[in-house]
């Protein structure tokens, strides 16, 4: 496919989202299911443009004065890829599949800038979202935003139980791998721009051996915070996919015991496979909390990665920032109280809880953590910025955090997805 016709399907996927409101992954399916001609390079450019597209869709509806997908998707084109109009038009000669170019509307976008907008709109957030951002980062909030409005990397995980970073960055020399700045483990692929692919790395014989695994750095990081240490009783209540599980057991050298649980079986689902594949020995995955009744108060550690609106992960999922609504986050907050009320009697006298989640809303966060101390005599909230320069150092970038008691992960702070971590420890008799 040229030029022209990707834009015209970007639009098409853009108004199916708009249209029917679906998730832009199946829709991008979907499209690609009725348009087998598209090639796999055509699929990745349209992805990526749609993609795009949804990250700044209000500050390109706005600087376009049309908030309609064709008008988002041409300024996308120019402003974030740097096709001019022109060479657009180059592009779309002889093309029967391009759309038309709207050049005044280009054109007039130049001279406007967010001078006289409502911040929301050059921080490409919905307006409601405002007063969770502001109450995390202040007057810092809109480039806390936009760096959540870029193109995210291709970050992995080298699994130490069968490689080591030296051993994977070679294997995937040519695939522009780099150690990660701050986690220990980490390697990391740029996220390019236009349409440009990133690599498909599950292809390759080193991830088929159990090797690495792909996990962005700030879920890395947390990870390693948990400071899992061989032998310990671990818990991880909220395992998911098993992604932290799998991070955790390497940093236990295979010795101890680290349980992952979820209540949804079907997300815990590939957790078996990926275990096989990465060597892990010392687990136990239990789909029903009824088996969890021996382990009460017997946990060394419980990480709690707690389900949120994942605001932080907007980078990854910008069509999800505009579906999220205020009733959402209050249906998360209410989940939140109850899953940490319930994995804290896992947590042995004198044992850890560690609270994890993927959004930057201090509701979700700090707010969560105090309500529990609240909740809960007995525990006491440790400083996670002490654990941090512990592991990391002063020299690498730092975390939001207001007191060190909380650290919060950013993309424009620490170049990660956005992760809250907090850790409690349990009163010893």
């Amino acid at each position: 496919m040229k030029l022209g016709g990707r834009i015209q399907a970007a639009i098409e996927v853009l108004e199916e989202i708009e249209n029917r409101h679906r998730p832009a992954a199946q829709a991008l399916k979907d499209w690609g299911t009725s348009h087998r001609f598209a090639g796999s390079g055509d699929r990745n450019a349209i992805g990526n443009l749609v993609y795009d597209t949804l990250r700044k869709r209000r500050s390109t509806g706005y600087l376009m004065q049309d908030d309609k997908p064709a008008a988002a998707v041409f300024l996308t084109v120019t402003r974030d890829w740097g096709v001019s109009p022109q060479k657009m038009q180059e592009a779309f000669d002889g093309d029967r599949h391009a759309p038309e170019i709207p050049f005044a509307k280009l054109e007039a976008s130049k001279s406007r800038d967010f001078a006289f907008a409502d911040p929301d709109i050059e921080a490409d957030v919905p307006g409601w979202c405002v007063e969770q951002l502001e109450e995390g980062f202040d007057e810092d909030w809109v480039e806390e935003a936009k760096a959540l409005a870029e193109r995210p990397p291709l970050d992995l995980r080298v699994n130490t139980l069968k490689a080591d970073r030296a051993k994977v960055e070679k294997a995937l020399s040519a695939k522009g791998c780099r150690k990660t700045a701050i986690s220990l483990s980490g390697l990391r692929i740029a996220s390019g721009s236009g349409a440009r692919r990133l690599p498909n790395v599950q292809a390759e014989p080193a991830f088929q051996k159990g090797w690495f695994e792909i996990q962005d750095e700030g879920s890395q990081i947390v990870s390693e915070l948990v400071f899992t240490r061989p032998g310990e009783q671990i818990l991880d209540y909220c395992a998911g996919a098993g992604g932290k599980t799998l991070a955790m057991a390497a940093m236990m050298c295979n010795k101890g015991q680290i349980h992952a649980y979820d209540a949804d079986k079907n997300r815990l689902a590939p957790i078996f496979d990926r275990m096989k594949r990465a060597g892990v020995r010392n687990s136990q995955i239990h789909a029903d909390s009824s088996s969890m009744q021996p382990l009460e108060a017997k946990m060394d550690r419980v990480l709690v990665d707690a389900p949120c609106t994942g605001s932080g992960v907007w980078r990854r999922r910008p069509d999800a920032k505009w579906r999220l609504t205020p009733e959402q986050l209050e249906q998360r907050l209410a989940e939140q109280k109850n899953i940490l009320d319930s994995a804290a009697q896992y947590v042995r006298p004198g044992g850890f809880l560690f609270y994890v989640t993927c959004s930057v809303f201090q509701a979700e966060n700090e707010e969560q953590v105090y309500a529990f101390g609240e909740r809960h005599p007995g525990w006491s909230l440790l400083s996670a910025g002490e654990v941090w320069q512990d592991l990391y150092g002063f020299d690498k970038l730092q975390p939001w955090s207001a007191d060190l008691n909380c650290i919060t992960l950013t993309p424009a702070s620490t170049d990660t997805d956005g992760f809250f971590f907090a850790v409690m420890q349990r009163d010893a008799p």
